[in-house]
């Protein structure tokens, strides 16, 4: 009942949780030993809405044929399901470094979740999924700065791990109180335009997406994230990692795909991102990554052995964003010093080879790697 309680006031105040340890988590890589992956269906791309606190995104990565990257995402948040706000963010890295990157982020008003569950529109903003689930529209002009008409259409199937994408947080298993979801589309193409203040930027290219629910407290489900998203000419490698705080034993949730067009090479959750080394970062205190190695265990629809490793020197980031960086500094501080939470993002782009086996044939594909590493509190070994 003690445990019970102070779960609740972390709910409510965003304090840190009591040790539930490893067993308070079923990982989805449970589901995964008998169920590597599964493809999505229509119904598994619906928005949730629930009804207690909760954050669902729908995060779109492009790759443009010139080297441009850029992002575009929506943030739907619930507080205990009484207060919602939703966030339209567009991101597109300079080309050179130590130029200025576009950025934009602007409240959305009037929100609207379509019938179906499938499409999301507010004022001047909206990104709807085709009639036959293949294609996303993402349009915005809630910022002058940085008008959005795009389009990403999927070249090989989406997936989810496991059967249903989702690892569960509570110590009932029947009644679990918190959920981490992830559904991908690893591999598309792109079309369309960024319009900035210095002209459109054109994205026909390779695009990402996923989609994301975490059902309680981002810092309570994590304290690291690792992303991974590789696209060359053949094949694309996706991998989505998460490490849960000491309350949840600090598992390892690792989510991979190898896929090329027309279909999953492979998916499934036996994979691993290590920092190889690492440079302490002098504003965040963080360890951010220097030098990455990737590695895919993964399993095709027949289950057999899908492997692949990508080891790169990411050298220095593209952007580091203080998450809280608006927050005024001694509400940072608090914040800190009661739920143990500093966020920073690393954000890296480089180009990377992919070295693929795959039932006895060995592929080397180079391409553009895109990736995070994402810091929220510390672990025991830091």
């Amino acid at each position: 009942m003690f445990n019970w309680a102070k779960q609740q006031l972390a709910n409510v105040a965003g304090t840190q949780e009591p040790i539930y340890g490893p067993s308070a988590i079923r990982s989805v890589a449970e589901q995964a030993k008998d169920t590597p992956y599964s493809e999505l269906t229509k119904d598994d791309l619906k928005w949730k809405q629930m009804e207690w606190t909760s954050v669902e995104t729908q995060s779109f990565y492009f790759f443009a044929e010139d080297g441009r990257v850029a992002i575009a995402q929506v943030i739907y948040s619930s507080v205990a399901g009484l207060h919602t706000t939703c966030q339209f963010t567009c991101k597109v890295f300079a080309k050179e470094q130590g130029k200025p990157h576009l950025w934009s982020s602007s409240p959305l008003s009037n929100v609207k979740i379509s019938d179906d569950h499938l499409s999301f529109s507010a004022d001047n903003c909206s990104v709807k999924l085709s009639e036959d689930g293949n294609s996303y529209t993402i349009s915005s002009k809630t910022d002058q700065k940085a008008i959005v008409d795009l389009k990403i259409t999927k070249t090989a199937p989406g997936f989810q791990a496991g059967k249903d994408g989702t690892s569960d947080f509570g110590t009932d298993a029947q009644n679990p109180w918190g959920w981490m979801r992830h559904a991908f589309w690893p591999r598309c193409t792109a079309e369309g335009t960024i319009l900035s203040s210095e002209g459109p930027i054109d994205f026909k290219g390779r695009a990402f997406y996923v989609y994301c629910l975490q059902g309680m407290k981002p810092h309570h489900a994590a304290a690291r994230w690792n992303f991974v998203d590789f696209q060359g000419e053949n094949y694309s490698a996706s991998m989505m990692e998460f490490t849960t705080p000491p309350s949840y034993g600090s598992t390892v949730v690792n989510v991979g795909s190898i896929s090329k067009d027309g279909e999953i090479v492979g998916a499934g959750c036996d994979g691993t991102a290590a920092h190889v080394s690492t440079n302490k970062d002098a504003e965040s205190e963080w360890p951010a990554p220097k030098e990455v190695k990737y590695v895919w265990n993964i399993k095709d629809k027949d289950g057999k052995s899908v492997d692949a490793v990508l080891e790169a020197d990411v050298g220095a980031h593209l952007d580091r964003v203080d998450v809280m960086a608006e927050v005024p500094g001694f509400v940072k501080t608090i914040v800190a010093n009661a739920a143990g939470t500093k966020p920073y993002v690393f954000q890296y782009g480089t180009k990377a080879t992919l070295k693929l086996k795959v039932g006895g044939e060995e592929i080397t594909e180079e391409g553009q790697l895109f990736c995070e590493a994402t810091f929220l509190s510390d672990l025991p070994s830091q």
